[in-house]
């Protein structure tokens, strides 16, 4: 089974983290404030605070943003379903947006729709590498005074207008798990330019106390305080080596990512059954995911037919996202279905293709085949 995503690892990954294993630092150390700095380097941004998961930057972001039970955060309807859990992690309120059509990215015209005086902030997940529309967002954050938490999970070396991921929003949160550009084995970052907004963050990593072990041992003292509720969100150093290795080739990752979607878009352009992603001319994608959409008047099969048939060919096809207010946690909390026409329907056309770097021409040439060999057996 070829599969649709997963890591890359070489010889200089594993020495990297063997030298870790030899050192005296495990947690908490050298690699891990050398990783922060390497991200920094990367994504322009002033501060980096690595944490354990992807997950965990979010929950960060959502705590240092200061929501709360009560507060309202709009969400995008199509998103893995961290993007929203960290709201209800706060106590607070998702209102799921629309998406728009092209891009699986928030509206922001449904946004502005759904903003209510308990809205404190938006989450903008740049969905499947392909940056939202930033601009249009922080205007509507200035105008009502919300916080914009960007999340980067997928667009890590991804540019808006010229300008790098990271960068774009007061709050950006990125995740190193194994499928995404640089792994760490799980891991992930919260980036932002404001030094007060870094500070708590790692507070709140390392269970809300105020001063880490470096600074204590600084200053020759054993004394610390709590000063919020915090949490163990610390990132081991054995994980950071893997990422600050594996940062030294996103570069080249990201340019293979590139060169395999236009190859897909050469060889795939005259298949009628599939509709292709797109990309703004503003926009850079960092092409985490390749989502195409099924023209199911085009075929006698339905999405899940074709995602078995294309499995029983090896390929290893998958869907990216079901609407998380569809999820069965949701649907308690109070979200019927049908109130997001553009993410419901598009849901229901949207299948992943194979796209990651260790990927070969073969690798694609099998997923090419065995697209024109299901649209043989299954054109109308």
């Amino acid at each position: 089974m070829l599969r649709y995503a997963g890591q890359s690892v070489d010889e200089t990954d594993i020495r990297a983290v063997e030298a870790v294993l030899r050192g005296e630092w495990l947690t908490t150390g050298p690699a891990v404030r050398e990783f922060e700095a390497r991200l920094c380097e990367r994504t322009g941004a002033r501060f980096a605070v690595a944490v354990n998961t992807g997950t965990a930057a979010l929950h960060v972001a959502a705590a240092v943003a200061g929501l709360g039970p009560g507060d309202e955060v709009i969400v995008p309807a199509i998103s893995f379903v961290a993007s929203a859990n960290c709201v209800l992690y706060q106590g607070g309120r998702p209102v799921f947006a629309d998406v728009c059509r092209d891009t699986l990215n928030l509206d922001p015209a449904d946004v502005e729709r759904r903003l209510t005086p308990r809205t404190r902030a938006i989450v903008a997940v740049d969905f499947a590498g392909h940056p939202c529309d930033h601009e249009a967002l922080q205007v509507l954050a200035q105008r009502h005074r919300l916080t914009v938490i960007e999340d980067a999970a997928h667009s890590l070396g991804a540019t808006y207008r010229g300008r790098p991921v990271g960068v774009l929003q007061p709050l950006t949160t990125l995740s190193f798990h194994p499928v995404k550009h640089i792994t760490t084995g799980e891991g992930g970052a919260v980036l932002t330019d404001d030094p007060a907004l870094a500070k708590a963050a790692r507070s709140l990593r390392h269970h809300g106390i105020d001063l880490d072990l470096h600074a204590r041992n600084q200053g020759n003292s054993w004394e610390y305080d709590v000063v919020a509720l915090g949490y163990n969100y610390r990132i081991p150093d054995i994980n950071c080596a893997l990422g600050i290795s594996q940062l030294r080739r996103l570069d080249a990752w990201i340019a293979r990512r590139r060169a395999l979607v236009a190859a897909y878009r050469e060889a795939l352009a005259d298949l009628p059954m599939l509709e292709l992603p797109q990309e703004r001319q503003d926009c850079e994608s960092a092409w985490h995911l390749f989502v195409v959409r099924l023209r199911s008047e085009t075929v006698t099969v339905t999405r899940a037919q074709l995602f078995a048939a294309l499995r029983a060919e090896n390929i290893g096809v998958n869907v990216h996202y079901i609407p998380i207010p569809w999820m069965t946690h949701y649907a308690r909390l109070g979200y019927p279905r049908g109130q997001w026409p553009v993410a419901e329907a598009e849901y229901a056309r949207i299948l992943s293709l194979p796209l990651f770097p260790a990927m070969t021409d073969r690798d694609q040439a099998d997923v090419v085949a065995a697209l024109h060999k299901v649209w043989d057996v299954y054109r109308r």
